[in-house]
């Protein structure tokens, strides 16, 4: 399996998307927007349009992911809680998308008392919550 994880190494990066794609897609597009401005052309104008279409398609494609991603921890997260504090609907559903997938780091041991911390508006920013995770529990499937 990969590293431990912790608050400092949870932050996931795919090494052909992050350093290799985008990279080359933003050089692409910077490229075409100077040759762009050199020539204005026709085609070369397309061609601007193009390399900036793709980097927004790289950016939004992987925005998509998070998001559907994000909606699934969600679901976990609110039927773990559940779980974990029997009566507690209402409060649970009052929680902030962030906050609830700042939650899916601590252990079920920790949850109770962060969940009352930010219940009680102590916590109320993801960060804040995984600063206070004593024990990491990871997460390696995150896309």
């Amino acid at each position: 399996m990969a590293r431990d994880q912790n608050y400092s190494s949870h932050r996931r990066y795919h090494p052909w998307h992050h350093f290799v794609v985008q990279p080359i897609l933003i050089a692409n597009m910077v490229v075409q927007v100077q040759r762009y401005i050199e020539l204005r052309d026709w085609y070369q104008f397309w061609q601007m349009l193009l390399g900036i279409g793709l980097v927004l398609f790289a950016f939004t494609a992987r925005g998509m992911a998070l998001k559907a991603q994000d909606r699934v921890i969600r679901l976990e997260e609110r039927m773990r809680l559940m779980e974990l504090m029997p009566g507690q609907a209402a409060a649970i559903n009052s929680l902030r998308t962030g906050q609830l997938i700042a939650l899916r780091f601590a252990p079920d041991n920790e949850v109770p008392a962060l969940f009352n911390r930010i219940v009680a508006g102590e916590l109320v920013k993801p960060d804040q919550i995984k600063r206070e995770i004593k024990v990491w529990r990871p997460d390696y499937l995150r896309v």
